[in-house]
């Protein structure tokens, strides 16, 4: 009676055990590829499922998105500059069944294929390029990385360059060239300010050769501007001067003439007395 009772509990605990390893879980952001007898036979959606134990075998594969750094490169460029870059690269699984069979380890391959396509497409580029146009060579990239790896069931989603590490020597160049560009800028925008300044003031000549009035003005106002500051040295422009003897010159001949009015009004009198 003890050595049935034995069988039967032995069988129960056996059935138990088939019993649990024949159910599996299957969770929302994975999928399961289903091997019978080592044959793809379906892959199974999230939830519980069930399988045949010892016959099945149910790989678990996760279809979430993946962040794999891409580990900094020692590049030469098209201008024969080295520098060292680091990217980062995301992808997911879009197709369970393709990334189980296809390849062995997924991962690994796409970190290499990842890494060498770094280095082709940023070395068919300039400095200039790779620093100034980073979206066209993340699209490049990732076009060329998702050629190979959609055949291995696996979407390349993002890729990203994420440091770009120069030469001390290409620093300072780069350093020597912006402010050269810099001092460029500035002589062109004091060259502009002075050929507007210059055309302003032949402007202002025009309007005072037109009314010479307009020059005596201004030269009483320069006058007024050097009095504020209580200056003891007066200037005087030359064209003031020029006007100061123009009404020197004026009264001297109006003196004149006064003079020799008189002088015949004299030689008159005296005819008329003799």
């Amino acid at each position: 009676m003890n050595t049935i009772v034995s069988i039967v509990v032995l069988v129960g605990l056996a059935l138990l055990v088939l019993g649990a390893s024949a159910i599996r879980v299957v969770f929302q952001f994975e999928r399961g590829v289903l091997f019978r007898l080592g044959r793809v036979v379906a892959v199974r959606e999230p939830g519980l499922n069930v399988i045949i134990p010892v016959i099945d075998r149910l790989r678990k594969v996760s279809m979430r998105i993946v962040t794999m750094p891409i580990q900094s490169q020692g590049i030469i460029t098209r201008d024969n500059v080295s520098v060292d870059i680091s990217a980062v690269a995301y992808f997911r699984v879009v197709d369970a069944r393709k990334s189980v069979v296809a390849i062995e380890n997924v991962y690994s391959a796409i970190d290499q294929i990842a890494q060498t396509t770094l280095r082709k497409v940023v070395g068919q580029h300039t400095l200039d390029q790779a620093l100034a146009e980073t979206d066209a060579i993340n699209a490049d990239i990732r076009q060329i990385l998702d050629t190979t790896t959609l055949e291995w069931g696996v979407e390349v989603t993002l890729v990203e360059l994420k440091d770009i590490q120069l030469p001390d020597s290409m620093k300072r160049a780069m350093a020597r060239q912006a402010e050269a560009e810099r001092e460029k800028r500035a002589k062109i925008i004091a060259a502009e300010g002075e050929s507007m300044a210059a055309a302003a003031l032949g402007a202002a000549s025009d309007t005072m050769m037109a009314h010479p009035l307009a020059l005596q003005l201004r030269n009483l106002q320069t006058l007024v501007e050097l009095g504020v500051d209580k200056n003891t040295t007066v200037v005087f422009p030359a064209p003031l001067m020029s006007a100061i003897s123009d009404i020197g010159g004026f009264f001297a001949r109006e003196t004149a003439a006064a003079d020799k009015a008189s002088a015949s009004g004299l030689s008159i009198l005296d005819g008329r007395t003799s």
